[in-house]
This record gives C-alpha cells, sequence and structure tokens, in this order.
C-alpha cells in the first residue's frame, strides 16, 4: 500500500535510487539491539540498569544515523565511543556470518526492476564499510548495485546529513538534478537526509524501525508497506 503525504507528482523524473539498507533491504531481526548490548557490555554497561535502558532508547530512537555518531553521544570522550563502536561493528559482523539476516521480501526484485527501468540504485548505510560488506557478502550482494555507501565514503557524516545522498548523486551521474533523485528507508533519519539533500521523493518503508508519524514529521513524501512497492510507484507516474 502507498500513501502518499502531498500531491506533488515528482516521481515520474526519478532516475537514481537511494535505498536503505538494514530495514529497508534487509531484515535484521533486532540485530542492531543485540550489538549494542555487546557493545556497551564491553565498557560496563549492564542489561537491566537504568543506564543500559536509557542509552537503548537512545539507540532505538536514532536509528539509521551513523553508529559512530550514536556512541559519541552516549560515551562522550572519543576513545570510549570508537572502542563501542569496534565493538559493535564486530558483534553485528558475527551475527551477520551466523546466517541472522536476510533480505526483506522482494527487495532483490525491486532492486533489479528499478535497474530495468533504467534508474540507478544506490545502497546506503550508517555502518561501518566492513559491516556493510559483510551483510552485501551474506546476501550475495555483490555487484547487484553500482554503488555502495557508508559514511566514511562521504566525508564521515552519515544520517541525517544529506552527504550520502549527495555523494551518490555527484559519483553516480545518473540525474541532472536533485530533483531526480529518490530517497527510501525506514527511519526518521533517512527523511531527513533526503529532504536536506533535495531529493524529489523522500519515501518511508514500514518494515524497520520508525513509522508513518515519524516519516511524515520528518518529511516524507510518501510511506511505503514495503521497498518492493517502489517500482510500481515510480512506473504509476511514467
Amino acid at each position: 500500500m502507498t500513501t502518499p503525504t502531498d500531491t506533488t507528482d515528482t516521481t515520474g523524473t526519478m532516475r537514481l535510487v537511494a535505498l536503505d539498507m538494514a530495514g529497508t533491504t534487509v531484515a535484521d531481526g533486532g540485530l542492531v539491539e543485540r550489538a549494542f548490548d555487546a557493545a556497551s557490555g564491553e565498557l560496563g554497561v549492564r542489561p537491566g540498569t537504568p543506564d543500559h535502558a536509557e542509552k537503548l532508547a537512545y539507540v532505538r530512537a536514532t536509528m539509521g544515523e551513523s553508529k559512530i555518531s550514536v556512541f559519541r553521544h552516549l560515551f562522550g570522550a572519543e576513545e570510549l565511543a570508537q572502542r563501542a563502536n569496534a565493538a559493535f561493528e564486530r558483534a553485528y559482523g558475527e551475527l551477520v556470518d551466523g546466517g541472522l539476516i536476510a533480505p526483506v521480501p522482494g527487495a532483490r526484485e525491486a532492486i533489479e526492476e528499478l535497474a530495468a527501468d533504467g534508474r540507478t540504485v544506490v545502497l546506503t548505510t550508517g555502518f561501518a564499510r566492513v559491516t556493510q560488506d559483510a551483510i552485501l557478502d551474506a546476501l550475495g550482494w555483490r555487484g547487484l548495485v553500482p554503488l555502495t555507501l557508508c559514511p566514511a565514503d562521504a566525508g564521515g557524516r552519515g544520517r541525517p546529513y544529506p552527504d550520502m545522498v549527495l555523494e551518490a548523486f555527484l559519483r553516480t551521474r545518473a540525474a541532472e538534478d536533485v530533483a531526480q533523485v529518490a530517497v527510501v528507508g525506514d527511519t526518521s533519519y533517512d527523511m531527513l537526509s533526503g529532504v536536506r539533500a533535495g531529493a524529489g521523493l523522500v519515501a518511508g518503508v514500514r518494515t524497520g524501525a520508525h513509522g508513518d508519524e515519524a516519516f511524515r514529521a520528518a518529511g516524507a513524501t510518501h510511506v511505503l508497506d514495503s521497498v518492493a512497492d517502489l517500482p510500481a510507484l515510480l512506473r504509476g507516474v511514467g
């Protein structure tokens, strides 16, 4: 089901599609929280404590943001943030290697349909490159799209900054104008990054962290049940 949040018809011109990974194209079954528990535990934050509950609530609220930025907020000192981030990436990678992720149903097919329709697709993430690569390898998605981006590829700033979207625009040269870019994700931070980049279409999907209210508050133009609905949305208006 597609829920437009306004009546602006921009979808017919979409040439570049920036898709989030975890929660949007990849179902990870809550691995972010499990990896956070492992990372915070290394820094002495124990499950069941008020400190853990407060930090976990922040992690949930900021799903989609660059993970190192999250840990900088939570732990303050750069050395602690780097330790937590390294532990998180290691724990998440081990969970991925254990076969605990899968594509969102219809995600690969949607990506292939978008490409067949002449649109360039880029996969983006708030994870580090090593974790992004582990996900791609686990799913057999190497080579599925012409470009994958993590925050380090865009100068170090992840969502909600527009940098990864703009990096995709500059590197691919698939679109003549940022208004020809579609940004799709499962968090309000994805929506903010798309809006700030000037994307012509910014769509939230109901398969991940956040819901309709958060999407609309962050500026989403559309809300989809799943990324599997995206090709039809883009084709439906030309």
